[in-house]
């Protein structure tokens, strides 16, 4: 399967394609670094290799309730045309995953279907409404019939890949990137089967450039729908697109968040659809042992901090910081005491972080020390220590008890027992901790020397 060419962008485009310079003298608070949601997106696809299983449970609530509600077990129930059954084993699927056992026979039925999925990323949701485009596609005709919205242009690219692995057994089918920088001559028409691209491009090629007639289109993929309306402009733009597709064009929208925003937005763009819900999981901390170590400052606490060190090194830790600037001068002070330390902080190109995370997942160095880039949805099953040098506040001050949820969930993982250690400075820090320990209603004990010997225990 061959692509349009594209030139490499080397520099660091933001969400609307303009290019950035991260400002490193600039000291932000963890609240306004808060990492861009497209950035955290695709660290997830980089950093993700293989399917998580997840212990949600999938709500299915379908646009006809008297139909019968058809799952899978296997990607051979599907009747897949034998090329595309091909692809998917050669990508390494053997079996659906849990959104895929239910979203797949919707988006394949006959006639088409809506569908407004709930997925996180590393739920195989790329794979499934790769399949459906894949699926519906005639290579034998020369022009786009499916078209596949992304917010930025590296998720773009990173969908592409997929769209291209799994139709390596079409030798006929094309893929274009509709992404600012790939300039095509004015009247031309694409040949292309397949779309991808972001939001105002797309719009342009559509409409200003008619380098795509919507009419033909057959199958409409809105990805990251919560990432796309977190962008100035993107939600208007595919509200422009899908207007100009025809009634009987298949809608498909995927969002990792369910939140009022994205509600509103997938109404607009998706009409009859079937929704596929993750029920919330039940946050729980009972397999995950909390202490605090009292000290009067931040070298105080950096003391404590090697104390401890002896103990954690036997297996892996995470230390989580309030801003950049403390991250990094914490890496240096423990790298100088001559342990091994990896740093994560969100001035790194996202490519550098996933190897850093890469690293650390390997064994390669036994800490991590980062800012609340790192806090969601990066499961590293060695972690069984995580430290607080500083406690999660929000930009008032007060305590930030998901991201404290998040950021010690990262231990504890898979059933095993974890430990996660808050340093405190000064009363106002104990007040924080005192109000998280109400919040969960879970007792946060102080750390002693005979505590020691306990972390050990859960270490080994």
């Amino acid at each position: 399967l061959s692509t349009l060419h594209l030139k490499d962008e080397k520099t660091k485009p933001d969400a609307n394609g303009a290019v950035v310079k991260a400002d490193d003298n600039v000291e932000k608070t963890e609240d306004e670094e808060k990492e861009d949601r497209a950035a955290q997106s695709l660290l997830n696809k980089l950093i993700r290799s293989n399917l998580v299983d997840t212990t949600n449970q999938v709500e299915v609530l379908q646009r006809d309730p008297t139909s019968p509600l058809y799952s899978v077990k296997s990607f051979e129930e599907l009747r897949l045309k034998p090329q595309l059954l091909q692809g998917v084993y050669a990508m390494g699927f053997n079996r659906p995953s849990k959104i895929q056992e239910n979203a797949l026979p919707m988006m394949l039925a006959e006639p088409p279907q809506n569908l407004i999925a709930q997925s996180q990323s590393g739920t195989g949701k790329t794979a499934a409404f790769v399949l459906a485009m894949l699926s519906r596609v005639e290579p034998g005709n020369k022009y786009p019939q499916c078209l596949c919205l992304s917010p930025t242009y590296e998720l773009a690219l990173q969908t592409g890949k997929v769209i291209e692995q799994m139709g390596n057994f079409y030798p006929d089918l094309k893929l274009a990137y509709a992404v600012r920088g790939n300039k095509l001559e004015r009247g031309q028409k694409i040949s292309e089967q397949i779309v991808i691209g972001t939001p105002g491009t797309v719009l342009d090629w559509c409409s200003k450039l008619k380098f795509i007639d919507p009419k033909k289109i057959k199958v409409f993929v809105l990805d990251e729908a919560d990432v796309m309306i977190a962008t100035q402009g993107h939600q208007d733009q595919s509200i422009r697109i899908q207007r100009m597709l025809p009634r009987d064009c298949q809608m498909l929208l995927f969002s990792a968040t369910f939140e009022d925003s994205v509600w509103k937005f997938a109404q607009k763009v998706v009409p009859d659809p079937n929704i596929i819900k993750l029920k919330r999981e039940e946050e729980t901390l009972d397999t995950i042992k909390q202490y605090y170590v009292l000290c009067s400052n931040r070298d105080e606490k950096f003391r404590a901090l090697c104390n401890i060190y002896g103990a954690i090194t036997i297996a892996q830790a995470m230390i989580f910081c309030h801003t950049r600037k403390t991250a990094g001068w914490l890496a240096a002070e423990l790298s100088r005491e001559g342990h091994q330390v990896a740093l994560l902080s969100g001035e790194m190109m996202v490519e550098q972080r996933a190897a850093v995370i890469e690293r650390f997942r390997e064994g390669k160095e036994k800490v991590l020390v980062t800012t609340n880039v790192c806090a969601r949805g990066i499961d590293v099953e060695q972690v069984s220590v995580v430290i607080n040098f500083d406690l999660p506040v929000d930009k008032d001050g007060n305590p930030d008890n998901e991201t404290y949820l998040h950021r010690i969930g990262r231990t504890g993982r898979f059933g095993k027992r974890g430990l996660a250690i808050n340093m405190v400075d000064s009363k106002h820090s104990m007040n924080i901790l005192n109000r998280i320990q109400e919040h969960f209603n879970k007792k946060i004990n102080k750390l002693d020397t005979d505590d020691l010997d306990e972390i050990e225990k859960i270490n080994n």
